[in-house]
């Protein structure tokens, strides 16, 4: 109770403090601010509650493990992301850790000391993996930041003004360095070994393992409800947020030809 008590004062004190009003859809109470996606973006407190997030909680031991292997415009992929995996993390980030692996149906093939990547939906998607890529190794508000670049119109155009608010202090042209660099060639290069060593092999993404599995049966409760999935893996006590529902179903795929 005193953490979320301290959670709400630390949401509305950073709003007021930098000038925030709340929307005329926001009809919750502020004890409820942080409570899901939908009412912390309502309420025009979507960047607090994850600031919030960051400094009270680190994940606890033994959390639950999901990774998601994508693709920065496969659309079923930025669906899951925003609509299912990211509302997930937001109430849940204390008990599940998100690896996220963009590269998806992509090719590799090698040039030189380095290596070329062909994409399921062109250079654009090529370089919005890339992008994504970089962030992931080089801020821990990649997972935010690609969220905001994932459900926006464009994902590329995006990019550098969801930098900016996530992450101000990280320059674009230190991101574009590593984007055109050996460094994000070489990280490229780990994304499709992992992507690689699944097994089984993947058919299509989002492809979903839950503590480093994957089945039909697990991909399909993702889809379903990843949220009552996780609530339901997590071990010991289980966190407040567990009590209500937030059942969707998302089930959208970029099959691998």
């Amino acid at each position: 109770m005193r953490a979320a008590l301290l959670l709400v004062l630390t949401v509305y004190f950073v709003s007021q403090c930098d000038g925030g009003e709340l929307s005329s859809l926001c009809t919750q109470p502020p004890s409820k601010w942080c409570s899901s996606l939908d009412t912390a973006i309502q309420c025009g407190v979507l960047k607090q509650c994850l600031m919030s997030n960051f400094t009270r909680s680190h994940p606890k031991e033994d959390p639950v493990q999901v990774a998601l292997y994508y693709e920065s415009l496969c659309p079923g992929c930025r669906l899951f992301l925003t609509e299912m995996l990211f509302p997930t993390w937001l109430l849940l980030n204390e008990f599940m850790s998100v690896t996220l692996v963009p590269y998806g149906n992509a090719r590799e093939k090698p040039d030189g000391q380095k290596y070329v990547y062909e994409c399921q939906h062109g250079e654009e998607e090529c370089l919005g993996n890339m992008i994504e890529t970089c962030l992931l190794n080089m801020t821990e508000m990649a997972f935010p930041i690609i969220f905001c670049m994932e459900s926006s119109t464009d994902v590329l155009k995006s990019a550098q003004s969801c930098v900016q608010l996530y992450s101000p202090q990280l320059s674009w042209d230190t991101v574009m360095g590593c984007v055109k660099g050996d460094l994000g060639n070489q990280l490229m290069h780990q994304n499709a070994l992992k992507t690689e060593a699944l097994n089984p092999p993947h058919d299509y993404v989002p492809w979903i393992t839950v503590n480093g599995v994957h089945t039909d049966d697990l991909q399909q409760k993702a889809s379903t409800s990843l949220f009552s999935l996780v609530c339901g893996m997590i071990k010991g006590t289980k966190p407040e947020a567990c009590g209500g529902s937030q059942n969707k179903h998302y089930r959208s795929y970029c099959h691998n030809k």
